[in-house]
């Protein structure tokens, strides 16, 4: 396991753990799902995903205060991905929030917000909160918002805001990370088609797709204005994402940091520790 270690500090009284992980693509399947979830799961390694994951989740249990996961658990919506998650989310020190793959069907369709509302009914097993979750643990408000496809909805970012009210330091915890020049830069570098695009980012940095994909990475005027919001909170100490299938740090246009952590299938993980 690679476990990269960083430290944020905003004045705790007592020192607070976190593992992040994200990205663990399981890819879990059985008779009972389509031909299409067959073939990609034989793609991948049954065996290397759930080891990576059991060692993971040991040592979040055994040395952090908290595990947070910022989605893509799962690499498609399958009967037995599904099954397996709800076990792992059960776990008392774990917070969730979903990644595009907890949606996908392997069906070929259109990827956005629509599409997210089809797989919404079989995600319902997970018994979680999908779109917006919060906990409070050792004074952090932790909160996590689905932005699996590029978008953020207006009623989320007020429920951010009615968090950030409490008055607790935030740590928010996306999949997609916020767009920072050079975490697109990098990301444009590591993907190489600029496969992986980032969240509110302006018409000049848009990634060169077909039209039709590039809709959905075109960010809707409630993004935006959860982006600026995000940039401008000074509540919010910092950012949990993934997505990119990456490690990397860069400070958000407003000064809070994001972290942004490498793909767990890898065994990739990051301890943030909170001072």
């Amino acid at each position: 396991m690679n476990i990269e270690k960083t430290v944020l500090e905003i004045g705790l009284a007592k020192p607070l753990t976190v593992l992040h992980i994200t990205d663990n693509h399981l890819p879990l399947y059985d008779e009972n799902d389509s031909p299409e979830i067959a073939a990609k799961g034989k793609k991948r390694s049954r065996e290397a995903a759930l080891e990576a994951l059991a060692e993971e989740m040991a040592y979040g249990t055994e040395h952090c205060d908290l595990i947070v996961h910022t989605g893509d658990l799962i690499d498609f919506a399958s009967g037995a991905n599904i099954a397996f998650a709800k076990n792992v989310l059960k776990h008392e020190k774990m917070l969730y929030i979903a990644g595009n793959h907890e949606y996908w069907r392997c069906d070929g369709g259109i990827e956005d917000m629509n599409y997210r509302l089809i797989s919404m009914g079989k995600l319902k097993e997970l018994n979680v909160k999908l779109m917006f979750t919060s906990r409070v643990v050792g004074g952090v408000n932790f909160v996590g918002i689905d932005d699996a496809y590029h978008q953020v909805e207006d009623w989320q970012t007020e429920r951010l805001r009615m968090e950030v009210e409490k008055g607790y330091p935030v740590v928010l915890f996306l999949h997609a990370p916020l767009f920072e020049q050079s975490l697109y830069d990098a990301s444009v570098a590591f993907w190489h088609d600029g496969s992986a695009y980032l969240v509110g980012c302006d018409e000049a940095h848009l990634i060169p797709y077909p039209e039709i994909l590039a809709a959905g990475q075109r960010p809707s005027a409630d993004t935006k204005r959860f982006a600026e919001y995000v940039n401008g909170e000074k509540q919010i100490k910092a950012v949990l994402a993934g997505h990119v299938h990456f490690g990397f740090e860069s400070r958000l246009p407003g000064g809070t940091m994001q972290y942004v952590t490498a793909r767990g299938d890898r065994g990739n993980v990051r301890e943030l520790t909170i001072l």
